[in-house]
């Protein structure tokens, strides 16, 4: 059974398979596309939302994260690349997997990237939701508060006036009391949902249906007038910068600013979606590798300059607001620009929405070639040439939850299922280079040799710790076996992991940018929160238990081999 679970495809036969199910698909887009495709889907909710709170949390210094998880995505998006030159399918990070570890992983990557994709894009269709209608109330249109929020919010609000009274309630929480006091109520119980999310996730599930053309069209245009403004707010907020806003930079130190890792990690969310259209390029082995590093390399500069431009003009104290782009603007009294930003977020955060609602059903169409899932989700419609079945079922998986939900819930834990994926894919490439698959990769990850470079990064981090670290060594003395098991032991697991790359890197002469890519994603995952984890670890129970109801039993490879035997 176990070489059964570790069962590998080869790249011949991935390529045989894609050909045999594959020609449905349109070949049109390139790097051009590719790249409107990947800033479509990295600058969404991210910069127009949770960029407010990973400053208010970390001051300016919250561009040295920019930077530092840039720097993180670089050497995964080569990565990523390699494999996407090699294996030039829509399977992405999944059938990466299930070249170098084999089905089991393979699967537990697949289901890990629907949380990536599908769970991230109900934060993106809650923040469209309330950027729409702060816009509308712009323009003098108001929605009824009980039709644009999760239930969540409004019965902790309820709860809280009952502790403190309708006085003492600001912000959120005094809207939430609207929507929970106005709300029709079934028996007790309001009836609160957050109808914008709902229905844009159908109107983009549509337009995804339809067609991967008229798809990228609608991706180029948004795409143009969202770094139109980005680049306008770069531009116009440099004239109302003051340097003392940027003292002091780390008001909050180095955990203030890690604090914001999640946030900024979910800003950059979206460079490895443009591998699930590997089918549909003119030239992916050429095209793919291109395009990621182009949009990773564009959207970090931006990243960094509209951070410093927005912690310059106000005090990064004023930044926790769920608007931060029109928020500033507001403030230095160019209300007409605050309402020019609200209305481009809008168009930014539905081109967000398209990209990933165009990389899930991807990933489930190759799954079910591969027996994993039901045939059902390889269904090309005859018309329109995309997964047509999957990509439904997509739009429900993403518009109930979107409805119900509070957003604080989900950009974490998509997250962790992104770390998960970059990780392996990472792995992947080390595996590439020791059996020579590398040979075939039309792109490579430059060749650094890592035989001594990663022991001694691990012995000069050890000694860092101990000089610069005290106050940390200190925390973990005060900490119980519990605890350290709850809270601590992604840390645990990333030294250790470091240890036992710095023994094979010596072994085995291991390339120094994978090896780079999988401890800084480790590390970055090692700073999330212990519930995030609990969680995706029965995510991937439910997943595990699929996979052997029916994915072991009707897995391609196992078919064949049966066949085989007999």
């Amino acid at each position: 059974m176990k070489n059964q679970l570790f069962r590998k495809k080869s790249v011949d036969q991935i390529l045989i398979d894609s050909h045999t199910h594959g020609s449905g698909l349109a070949k049109i887009l390139g790097v051009r596309d590719l790249v409107s495709l990947g800033i479509a889907a990295i600058v969404g909710a991210g910069i127009f939302s949770t960029i407010g709170l990973a400053a208010y949390n970390g001051g300016p210094a919250v561009s040295l994260l920019f930077v530092f998880v840039a720097f993180a995505c670089v050497f995964t998006a080569l990565s990523y690349a390699q494999f996407a030159s090699t294996v030039p399918v829509s399977g992405s990070a999944y059938t990466y997997a299930y070249v170098a570890f084999g089905e089991l992983f393979a699967w537990i990557i697949g289901w890990a990237l629907v949380l990536e994709y599908a769970v991230s894009n109900m934060v993106v269709a809650i923040s469209w939701s309330q950027y729409f209608v702060s816009m509308c109330e712009g323009f003098g249109i108001y929605i009824p508060k009980w039709l644009t929020m999760a239930p969540g919010y409004a019965i902790e609000a309820h709860e809280k006036m009952l502790q403190v009274g309708a006085d003492k309630l600001t912000g959120i929480d005094r809207i939430a009391l609207e929507a929970y006091n106005t709300a029709p109520k079934l028996g007790d119980l309001p009836i609160v949902f957050d109808l914008p999310a709902g229905l844009i996730t159908v109107l983009v599930t549509w337009l995804v249906y339809i067609g991967i053309k008229e798809s990228q069209r609608a991706s180029n245009i948004m795409v143009m007038i969202k770094i139109g403004i980005i680049i306008a707010v770069i531009l116009g907020g440099a004239f109302f910068i003051k340097p003392e806003n940027w003292t002091p930079f780390a008001p909050n130190g180095m955990g203030g600013v890690l604090s914001g890792i999640a946030a900024v990690f979910f800003a950059f969310i979206g460079f490895d979606s443009i591998s699930t259209t590997a089918e549909e390029c003119k030239n992916p082995q050429r095209d793919l590798p291109k395009a990621m590093i182009y949009c990773l390399i564009i959207c970090a500069v931006l990243y960094v300059l509209i951070t410093l431009v927005l912690t310059g003009m106000v005090n990064y104290t004023d930044l926790n607001v769920k608007d931060p782009l029109a928020y500033v603007f507001q403030y230095v009294g160019f209300d007409h620009m605050a309402g020019i930003i609200s209305v481009t977020s809008v168009i930014a955060i539905t081109s967000a929405l398209l990209v990933f609602q165009l990389a899930q059903p991807r990933i489930w169409m190759t799954m079910s070639r591969d027996g994993l899932l039901w045939k059902k989700f390889a269904t090309i419609h005859p018309k329109y040439k995309t997964p047509s079945f999957a990509t439904l079922v997509t739009g429900v998986v993403v518009a109930v939850p979107a409805l119900f939900f509070k957003m604080d819930f989900f950009v974490d834990l998509t997250s962790v299922g992104t770390f998960f994926a970059f990780i392996l894919v990472c792995g992947g490439v080390l595996y590439m280079d020791k059996t020579g698959l590398s040979k075939k990769s039309k792109f490579k990850v430059p060749y650094i040799n890592g035989k001594y470079l990663v022991g001694i990064g691990f012995i000069v981090a050890v000694a860092l710790m101990f000089v610069y670290g005290q106050d940390s060594l200190r925390e973990w003395q005060t900490l119980g076996t519990k605890d350290v098991i709850i809270h601590k032991s992604l840390v645990v697991v990333f030294w250790g992991t470091w240890l036992v790359l710095s023994i094979l890197s010596f072994k085995q002469s291991f390339s120094l940018l994978p090896v780079t890519g999988i401890l800084v994603n480790l590390y970055l995952m090692s700073e999330l929160g212990a519930s995030n984890w609990i969680i995706f670890v029965i995510w991937l129970a439910i997943g595990l238990l699929i996979y052997f109801m029916y994915g072991y039993k009707h897995s391609k490879l196992n078919k064949d081999s049966v066949s085989k035997e007999l």
